[in-house]
This record gives structure tokens, C-alpha cells and sequence, in this order.
């Protein structure tokens, strides 16, 4: 079915809802990607005091991210429009991005892991206040159920385009500055840069753009307290947006933690750090080519079917992976390359699938839902290099400064493959069952 006019999102709220997903992308995957490295094998931080050090936020992020919602919500019903709390996130998040790889130099490993610890609170309580309305704002865009599939498909090639440049360009930046603490703070500047800019041309993109059936919210004064519980009411309550959030927390689980293993191959298992750059490009690459391809084959067969052959391929390949226990070599971009296949549809499907669970559920709980969406991610992706370093732990992992050179235990090799292959695997297999239970909501809308 054709959009209406009014359904038909204008090319510059694409653009510029697309280009969040710079601030969004890069932020997402960085931290994940080198922070734990940066503690354990620049700071001397050992691993488990690490796990504390990359959890601890995130958990806070959980706690905030309702409640966001609720303000954002709050803001939609009074002024039609997200912006305002956007704003104020894009421009304090550098503030505590350049901050988590400025450790001053002499300072103890404790001392390095609660400095890095205190911004990065600052800055995923400045990332939460972004991120919740980015998430909600497709909902207010457009009612039209192909609209959405085609903003998100702008948004997935751009996100895949931005955690390419961000995922491999800010490791080749900290490794070009020295691949010491001087180059993970020039790299820190440098990305942070790049995120205010993709977060800025979202708020301008999208300013005064509301569609018009999602007009009316609730303008009445925030009680931040009941409007908290409105997404874990809704998750309690709605079976659908219960099984995809599981789903998406689950598969965010799955990449954080093989994300967070990157580098560690690249160090252990490859004995090339800078093979981090080559080994992400290879997963992340491919999304950029193949998102219009599973945009399109979406539209054939639906957006669960295409979101389930995404993820058996993730699965598949990622399982192969531990062939690297006997066989470490430069084959593994070829099973690498499948599984970004399979992480472009992973990235596209469930955010192309919360808008209509929205529609459905009523728009004046979006920013609620949205809240408890990006909680869930966010422990996703946190327990992700947690995961990771409590296995380092287990195996007697060793950390160390930039200038030491140290032996690992064959314990903590294995756990580091493991870590990049099976556990992965295992949890797209467990997400898997839960997608058998989503129902796709009838694709019309529902006003509250």
C-alpha cells in the first residue's frame, strides 16, 4: 500500500534521522570494542575490578532510561516534538566520552578504573538522553508500516556505515597516536567529535516534524514515578513487544560479548593487535551492501521471517569460529563476513518491528517503551565486556600496562575464543525460540 501524504516521511527528516545513528552506532560500539582492553592491558585495572568498571554504568543507564522516557514523553504531549532532551544529550555526551580515555598518567590501577568509572556514568546518562527519544521518535514520524521499514533501512546503512568508521577508524586513530594512553585519548577526542555532529543533524533534521495522528499526547505534569513503570507495564502486559525486546536483549547480549573479544583475538589469538581493524571491517562491511537487500526481501516475505534467517546465519557462522581453538589464522574473515550479513538484519528488524509494536500499543506510551527498549539493549551490550573479562578472570588472565609484554595462561586463549564463537552462538540460538512467539501487529494504526 502507497503512503499517503501525510504519511510520506520529507527526505530531510530521513537524512536526518539517519545521521543519529553516528552518534548512536559509535557510541554503542566503541566502549564495547576497546574499554575493557584499555583497562586491562593499558590501565593494569585487573579484570575483575574492569567488569565493575564497564557494568556499573550501564546499570545505572538501566535505571535512568524509564524514567527519560517518561520526560520525553512528557515533552512530546506539550510540545510535539523530542528535540529538547536530544540536545541537551548530544552536547554533554563529549564531555564524559573524552573523559573515559583521559586517565592521568601515575595514577594506581584503582585509581585509573574509578576515574574511568565516573565518566563513564557522565557519559551514558548524556547518551540516555538521546537515545530514548531517537528510539521513539519513529513512531511520531509516520503511521505507515512500509515508511518505517524504509526510515529504519536509511537508518541501518547508516549505522552500519557509522560503527565501520567508528569500530575500525578509532582503534587506526589510537594506534597511528601511539596505541599508548596518549593515542586512546587523541582517538577519544576524535570519535567524540564525530558523535556530536551525527547527533546534532538529528535534532535538525527532525525539528518540526510531527505526523499528525501523533498530536494530542498527554500533556498533563510528569509523575516520573508512575510514568517509570508505564514500559514495564507495557512489557508485562503486551506479549509481543515482551518477546521482541527479549529477542533484541538477547542478541545485543550476543554481540557485545564477541565485540568485546575482538581485540583480545586480535592480541592472543591472532598475535596482531592491529588485526582489531581488519576483523571488525569484515563484520561490519558487509551490512553496508546487503541492508537494501534484506530491506527488499523483507517486503517479500515479512519482517519476522527475514529477522529469523538473519539471525541463523549469525548463529552459523559465529559457531564455526571455534575452529580458532586449533586452526587461528586469517580464514576466520571469511565466517567473520557471514555473521555481518546476518548482524545487518539482527540491527534492522527489531528496530523496523518496535515502531508498529508501538503503534499498536498506543504512541503515548512510546517514550515509556522506548525507555525500557534502550534499558534493555544497554544491558545487553554492558554484561557484554563483562561477560568477556569475568571469563578472562576465570582463566587467569593477566593485565598489564602498554609497555609490558606478558604470557597468558592456555586457559585464558581458549576462553577468549570461546568467548568470540560459542557464546554468541548460543545466544542467538536461545533468542531464536523466543522469536517463535512474536506475532507481527496488524500494520494500521491504533490511536491511544
Amino acid at each position: 500500500m502507497t503512503a499517503t501524504a501525510s504519511d510520506r516521511i520529507p527526505r530531510r527528516a530521513v537524512a536526518g534521522y539517519a545521521a543519529g545513528s553516528v552518534g548512536t552506532g559509535g557510541f554503542g560500539t566503541l566502549p564495547g570494542l576497546v574499554l575493557a582492553y584499555y583497562l586491562t592491558d593499558t590501565l593494569a585495572v585487573p579484570a575483575l575490578l574492569a567488569t565493575v568498571v564497564v557494568l556499573a554504568p550501564k546499570a545505572w543507564d538501566v535505571l535512568i532510561d524509564p524514567a527519560v522516557g517518561a520526560l520525553s514523553d512528557r515533552e512530546a504531549g506539550r510540545r510535539q516534538t523530542r528535540t529538547v532532551l536530544m540536545t541537551v544529550g548530544a552536547l554533554t555526551l563529549p564531555i564524559g566520552f573524552i573523559g573515559m580515555f583521559a586517565a592521568p598518567a601515575g595514577l594506581s590501577p584503582v585509581a585509573a578504573g574509578l576515574w574511568v568509572l565516573v565518566f563513564f556514568v557522565l557519559a551514558t546518562s548524556s547518551f540516555s538522553l538521546f537515545q530514548v527519544p531517537y528510539i521513539a521518535l519513529p513512531a511520531d514520524l509516520t503511521s505507515d508500516y512500509a515508511e518505517r521499514t524504509r526510515l529504519m533501512g536509511w537508518r541501518i546503512a547508516v549505522l552500519a556505515l557509522a560503527i565501520l568508521l567508528v569500530g575500525a577508524g578509532g582503534p587506526a586513530v589510537r594506534d597511528a597516536a601511539g596505541g599508548d594512553s596518549v593515542g586512546y585519548l587523541v582517538m577519544g577526542v576524535v570519535v567524540a567529535v564525530v558523535l556530536l555532529g551525527g547527533m546534532l543533524a538529528t535534532v535538525v533534521g527532525v525539528r518540526g516534524r510531527s505526523h499528525p495522528h501523533s498530536r494530542g499526547g498527554s500533556d498533563r505534569p510528569a509523575r516520573i514515578r508512575g510514568e517509570y513503570r508505564t514500559g514495564l507495564v507495557a512489557f508485562r502486559e503486551l506479549p509481543t513487544y515482551r518477546s521482541l525486546l527479549i529477542v533484541f536483549v538477547l542478541q545485543a547480549l550476543a554481540t557485545g560479548v564477541m565485540l568485546a573479544a575482538v581485540q583480545y583475538v586480535a592480541t592472543y589469538t591472532l598475535d596482531d593487535q592491529a588485526a582489531l581493524t581488519f576483523v571488525f571491517v569484515a563484520l561490519v562491511a558487509p551490512a553496508i551492501l546487503v541492508v537494501p537487500l534484506w530491506t527488499r526481501y523483507a517486503g517479500r516475505v515479512g519482517k519476522q521471517t527475514a529477522f529469523t534467517l538473519a539471525s541463523v546465519l549469525f548463529a552459523g557462522a559465529a559457531l564455526s569460529l571455534v575452529l580458532l581453538l586449533w586452526a587461528p589464522g586469517g580464514w576466520l574473515y571469511l565466517p567473520v563476513a557471514v555473521a555481518g550479513v546476518g548482524y545487518a538484519g539482527m540491527q534492522l528488524f527489531p528496530l523496523a518491528m518496535l515502531p508498529d509494536v508501538i503503534s499498536a500499543a498506543g504512541r503515548h506510551r512510546g517514550g515509556a517503551m522506548s525507555g525500557l527498549w534502550t534499558a534493555g539493549e544497554t544491558t545487553g551490550l554492558a554484561l557484554g565486556p563483562a561477560v568477556v573479562l569475568l571469563l578472562l578472570a576465570l582463566g587467569g588472565f593477566r593485565s598489564s600496562t602498554a609497555d609490558e609484554v606478558v604470557t597468558q595462561p592456555g586457559s585464558a586463549l581458549t576462553l577468549i575464543v570461546l568467548a568470540f564463537s560459542l557464546i554468541p552462538a548460543l545466544l542467538v540460538g536461545a533468542s531464536l525460540l523466543v522469536l517463535r512467539r512474536y506475532r507481527d501487529p496488524v500494520p494500521t494504526e491504533v490511536t491511544a
